[in-house]
C-alpha cells in the first residue's frame, strides 16, 4: 500500500529526517511512506510558473497515486490543523480512499481554541462559547474541525491521539505507528 504521509512536517527544520523516520515506519509494516517532497513525474508541475503552483500539482500528483492518506493533524501554529493537511484528507476522502489520522496533541477542538483565544472568549446565556466578534466557537467533543472528524469516520479510518511533551510534538511517532497500524488493518 503507497501511503501519503500528509502534515506539516515540511516545515520542520530537517523535513528529511522526519520524512525518513515515518517512511522506515511505514517499511516495517510492509507499506511505501509518500512524502510531499518526494521526487514525481508531473509535466504540468514542471511547466508552473509560480513556485507554489507546482508544489500543489506535485502534492496532488502524489496523492492521485496513492492508496491512502495518513495526515499529522498536530495543530499547527493555532488550534487547529495545517490548512494544506486538512485539504489533502479531504481530496483523498472525495477520492474514495482510505484515509487516517494521528495528533500529538489529544485535547478537543474546543478546549484547544478557548486556550488559544483566551480572553476573547465569552460564555453565552445558553451556556456555549463565542469569540470578540460574537462568532459561536464549535464543540462536538471532536479532536478538530467537525468536518476533520467526520471525513475522517465516514471513511472509515482510524484517528489516534496522544499527549507528548511538547518538545517531542514533531518527533513523536508514537501515535502515528498506532494509526498507521489501524489503517493497515482496515
Amino acid at each position: 500500500m503507497r501511503i501519503y504521509l500528509a502534515g506539516p512536517d515540511v516545515f520542520l527544520p530537517d523535513p528529511w529526517a522526519a520524512a525518513a523516520a515515518k517512511k522506515a515506519v511505514c517499511a516495517r509494516f510492509g507499506a511505501e511512506g509518500v512524502f510531499p517532497m518526494d521526487p514525481v513525474h508531473c509535466p504540468e508541475a514542471d511547466a508552473a510558473a509560480e513556485p507554489f503552483l507546482a508544489i500543489y500539482l506535485r502534492n496532488e500528483a502524489h496523492l492521485r497515486a496513492c492508496d491512502a492518506v495518513l495526515a499529522n493533524l498536530t495543530p499547527f501554529r493555532g488550534p487547529s490543523a495545517d490548512a494544506g493537511t486538512v485539504y489533502e484528507v479531504g481530496f483523498m476522502r472525495a477520492l474514495g480512499r482510505r484515509v487516517a489520522g494521528y495528533s500529538n496533541d489529544p485535547r478537543p477542538f474546543a478546549s484547544r481554541t478557548l486556550d488559544f483565544l483566551g480572553e476573547q472568549v465569552r460564555r453565552r446565556a445558553d451556556g456555549s462559547w463565542e469569540d470578540a466578534e460574537g462568532l459561536h466557537l464549535e464543540n462536538f467533543d471532536c479532536h478538530d474541525n467537525l468536518m476533520i472528524d467526520g471525513g475522517i469516520r465516514a471513511a472509515g479510518g482510524p484517528f489516534v491521539a496522544r499527549a507528548v511533551p511538547e518538545a517531542e510534538r514533531w518527533r513523536d511517532l508514537v501515535a502515528f505507528e498506532a494509526a498507521l497500524r489501524l489503517l493497515l488493518e482496515g
